[in-house]
């Protein structure tokens, strides 16, 4: 088997009403995804997606006539590709894709399928009141969700942990809720200041009193000594890495004690072939493995694939904040939306590749020519 061609295509859809992203100032009135297909000589055909492909114009070449199996022989270019331009990870997504479809297997069967289930956190992304929050917590517990995360980001951070206690009043136990301070990176038109170490040391005092399962980037991503700093200075859970380029960074940062739980994500950080290699790094390391899935279905369902074959963490991220964010803007791209059974749980098919089939007639409504990120 040989690899033909590889296309690039972009898909926008217009958000009505806007979602409110907390870690953006700029309210979201389009979503964008990408693409990609890797086309063979047996005509089967790989799909991926997740960051924009920027850079990769002028690279297919590289690819074209090669094995779709010699995983560690493209991911090594995707690398380079990276180093010189952008995150073409979603390359690396869509040849898992093929392999598993050129053999009948589902990929997490061939990363090692330690387990085929794992429970799921609710995400939430939305900054609202301290009232709302609680209500839609609530309803988790209904809905059988054993864990959430709340995101941050009021011009005063007491406005933030109001929202947790207001949470952990209304549901006690019943849910283990995560935070995320939104300070490991910016959109590119977010000029505003992140926070200290010292800051980063005060909220996650805060936090510890109200059992907060983590603290995510509670600072920029590239402050590897504050984070460990962080790290010996609280009893709280340290999270991050989402957006981390390349293997490097956590190699660094397990040297460093920089985290307790790392979160790459396969979509933007790294393909499933190098954070296979990050997650089995920092959990012999004794550390926790739980990928951020912030992207569409086919992004999440990546990341769950590797997740179930490897990971002992004993959640993952499912971007969930409804009425605003619903797996139906989320995965329009995709024929069958990505949601966790009655018991807020994912259980792995046995579909070949990813598992996945996409709505062709929504595609065609909304291919554009180009997306940026923020969309």
């Amino acid at each position: 088997m040989k690899i033909t061609s590889i296309e690039v295509k972009h898909y926008v859809k217009k958000l009505d009403p806007p979602f409110k992203a907390a870690w953006d100032p700029k309210p979201r009135e389009k979503f964008a995804s990408t693409l990609v297909y890797v086309h063979t000589d047996e005509g089967i055909t790989g799909i991926g997606s997740g960051d924009l492909m920027t850079g990769f114009e002028g690279h297919a070449h590289l690819f074209i006539g090669q094995d779709p199996f010699a995983v560690e022989r493209h991911i090594q270019v995707v690398d380079n590709i990276d180093f010189h331009y952008g995150r073409c990870w979603p390359l690396d997504l869509a040849l898992w894709d093929l392999i598993g479809k050129a053999t009948g297997q589902p990929v997490y069967k061939l990363l090692g399928a330690k387990s085929n289930k794992i429970k799921v956190y609710a995400s939430t992304g939305e900054i609202v009141t301290p009232q709302v929050r609680a209500e839609r917590a609530q309803q988790f517990v209904k809905d059988g969700y054993e864990a959430m995360k709340i995101r941050f980001h009021h011009d005063d951070v007491k406005d933030d942990i109001k929202v947790v206690e207001e949470v952990r009043k209304a549901v006690g136990d019943q849910l283990e809720i995560m935070v995320d301070a939104n300070q490991g990176w910016k959109m590119p038109w977010d000029i505003k200041r992140t926070w200290d170490l010292k800051q980063a040391v005060q909220v996650a005092r805060e936090l510890e009193q109200l059992d907060v399962y983590w603290l995510e980037e509670p600072l920029p991503s590239d402050d590897f000594k504050g984070m460990a700093k962080l790290r010996e200075m609280t009893d709280i859970r340290i999270a991050g890495g989402e957006m981390n380029r390349r293997w490097h960074d956590f190699r660094e940062m397990v040297n460093y004690g920089s985290l307790d739980v790392y979160q790459p994500d396969v979509a933007l950080a790294g393909g499933i072939t190098n954070v296979k290699k990050i997650g089995e790094l920092v959990q012999g390391s004794g550390h926790i493995f739980s990928p951020h899935t912030w992207s569409n279905g086919i992004g999440l369902l990546a990341n769950l694939h590797l997740s179930v074959a490897i990971s002992d963490c004993p959640f993952i991220e499912f971007p969930f904040d409804p009425p605003l964010w619903t797996p139906d803007r989320r995965d329009y791209v995709m024929k069958e939306f990505v949601r966790p059974n009655d018991d807020g749980e994912f259980v792995m098919s046995d579909k070949p590749g990813l598992g996945f089939e996409l709505n062709e007639e929504d595609l065609k409504k909304y291919e554009v020519e180009s997306a940026y990120f923020g969309e």
